[in-house]
């Protein structure tokens, strides 16, 4: 690991200050869990690391005068998951029970998962976050890589599990910077971005600016769930999710959000799978439509055809577990 500088400061105009306006600095420590991997294998060499857990405004969670709730970037998982406020937001708490190790989730913070590097095993074998003529020209192992948006160098999966929950739920995130009274409510599915060159990262982000909050509006009738197909119980990411929020009234849903995960460098909308629910019952075999329709687009790579499929049940098994249907398997 790299020798760098350590700060701890207090407000988040400190914070602020302590940032460098290049991108490879400095960077933001929370909960550890992925930037301290990241540096011991020296694939990030931050000149300075800001330690945000001291900063109180950070943390905790509170109701807005709307009826929603916000909650600091710096706030555990842990905390996300016990805290009575979080009861209606079904589908951020399934992610959250889904992550299966109680280190990452008393560790781990929201907004910390948010910003999570990919989890592209070249990528984090030190090889970038592009395909290019210095991978060399044979077959490469893409089986955990995307299925949508996947034309040119940028095939890595959007590693953030929580982020189509909050996607479908309609939530902003609060950045600050590069100064004090700089602020921005930025839409969740306008947060991430597919970069187009290794200055770019893979959300909006630029190094002197701070994600302080997550704010989800009310409930307001909304149902929601994620669903994700995973390989084993343990903490590893999912290989597809899908996270669907809907209104419904007459037995005919009224307003969906349909977003999958870990299926394309950003989290991906599903226009398609929206069409085919809205202005339907919610069956089984309305399910199964919207799950057909989500991977339409769907262009795998050479080896991971199998994520089409775990897809299109994700969705299928989201949109039934948001309406309390038993939504199959295991």
């Amino acid at each position: 690991m790299k020798l760098f500088e350590y700060a701890a400061p207090r407000t988040e105009a400190e914070v602020l200050q302590v940032l460098s306006p290049e991108f490879g600095k400095t960077e933001i420590l929370a909960g550890g869990t992925d930037l301290i991997g990241l540096m011991k294998k020296m694939i990030v060499t931050p000149d300075r690391v800001v330690n945000i857990m001291n900063v109180p405004t950070l943390q905790g969670i509170e109701p807005t005068d709307e009826g929603g709730v916000r909650i600091g970037a710096a706030t555990t998982l842990d905390v996300v998951r016990t805290s009575p406020y979080m009861k209606p937001y079904s589908a951020v708490l399934q992610v959250i029970a889904g992550i299966n190790s109680l280190q990452l989730q008393a560790q781990g913070t929201i907004g910390g998962e948010l910003c999570r590097r990919p989890q592209c095993w070249f990528f984090r074998n030190g090889e970038g976050l592009f395909w290019s003529s210095r991978h060399g020209t044979g077959e490469r192992d893409d089986r955990y890589h995307a299925i949508f948006d996947n034309e040119g160098p940028a095939r890595f999966v959007s590693p953030s599990r929580i982020a189509p929950a909050l996607i479908a739920l309609g939530a902003r995130l609060r950045v600050i910077g590069p100064r004090a009274e700089d602020e921005q409510w930025v839409p969740a599915s306008a947060f991430f971005q597919k970069p187009k060159h290794e200055q770019q990262k893979e959300t909006i982000l630029r190094p002197d600016q701070l994600l302080t909050h997550i704010e989800l509006p009310p409930v307001d009738g909304w149902l929601s769930a994620t669903y994700e197909v995973r390989q084993s119980v343990g903490p590893d990411a999912p290989l597809a999710a899908a996270a669907c929020a809907f209104r419904h009234s007459g037995g005919i849903v009224r307003e969906a959000r349909i977003v999958l995960g870990q299926v394309a460098p950003t989290p991906w909308y599903s226009h398609e799978a929206v069409a085919a629910l809205v202005g339907m019952p919610v069956t089984v075999e309305t399910a199964e439509i919207a799950g057909q329709a989500a991977v339409q687009r769907a262009r795998p790579l050479n080896n991971n055809a199998y994520k089409v499929q775990l897809a299109k049940v994700a969705v299928k098994r989201a949109i039934l577990l948001a309406a309390g249907m038993n939504p199959g398997g295991f």
